[in-house]
């Protein structure tokens, strides 16, 4: 399952490649005017479908675009990651497909379309990125962490989300919004980052890039979705919190979560 996420995510990067580039008539809205939806999405999604299709039939796919039923799903898709990057031409945007049973992930790969980069991991198995394994930083010390984060598309709870920030800012070495929550999990993985916390992720935002920080020895936490649990008391972060942290400092990130007022995010 881990080879055929690797496949179809690589086949699908292949696929967006040669797509036209986004125009403002090709794009369309969804939960709000700045939660962007373009044409490239669609087209990847139904990509990936078929081939997963050619190459696990019967298998249910629970997709972004073209969602499905989240109980049964076999494979959780992301067509792009980062979409309102890809519609600007900022290159930090990803196609994710995960493998899950039972609701939790077992394989998954992250395709970086614009760098060629492949990272995918398999449960038990450990989490690489083209090949080369993978693993998380060894800092101990939250004062000198990199942390990255993410911002909702509703305005007023960007609002409370950059309060948190804000909060938590002088207490770390710097924070970092690149706008792709599969790709922020795989640089902890990676050790780019030392943490990572976010509201307001979905179940495709994260069920590949969650399971590759957690098999490069990151401590994960996902909350209000069905998949990763870690050992982080996540019960004060808020219900749909999403953390992932290298383990010597993941419980002092997460206390200066609760302390910034992450429940009120």
């Amino acid at each position: 399952m881990r080879a055929v996420a690797e496949q179809v995510a690589a086949e699908a990067a292949e696929h967006l490649r040669g797509l036209p580039a986004p125009h403002d008539d090709g794009v369309t809205t969804k939960s709000s005017p700045t939660d962007v939806v373009t044409a490239s999405d669609a087209s990847v999604e139904r990509f990936v479908r078929d081939r997963l299709a050619q190459l696990r039939p019967g298998e249910p796919v629970y997709g972004e675009e073209g969602a499905g039923d989240a109980a049964a799903a076999r494979w959780v898709v992301d067509p792009i990651d980062g979409t309102v990057n890809y519609l600007y031409g900022l290159p930090w945007y990803g196609i994710s497909i995960a493998a899950v049973l039972d609701g939790e992930g077992v394989a998954g790969a992250v395709s970086e379309p614009a760098s060629g980069r492949l990272w995918s991991a398999g449960r038990g198995l450990g989490a690489t990125l083209d090949g080369r394994p993978l693993r998380a930083a060894a800092t101990t010390e939250l004062g000198q962490s990199l942390v990255g984060t993410g911002f909702a598309y509703r305005a007023e709870r960007r609002a409370r989300q950059a309060r948190m920030v804000a909060a938590m800012l002088p207490e770390v070495r710097d924070v970092r919004r690149a706008g792709a929550a599969s790709l922020d999990l795989c640089a902890v993985a990676a050790g780019w980052l030392d943490g990572y916390l976010e509201h307001g992720c979905n179940w495709w935002d994260w069920a590949a890039g969650a399971l590759i920080a957690t098999e490069a020895g990151a401590v994960v936490h996902v909350a209000g979705s069905p998949g990763v649990r870690g050992p982080v008391d996540g019960d004060a972060l808020g219900a749909d919190v999403t953390l992932a942290a290298a383990p010597g400092v993941a419980a002092d990130l997460a206390a200066l979560a609760r302390r910034s007022g992450a429940d009120t995010v």
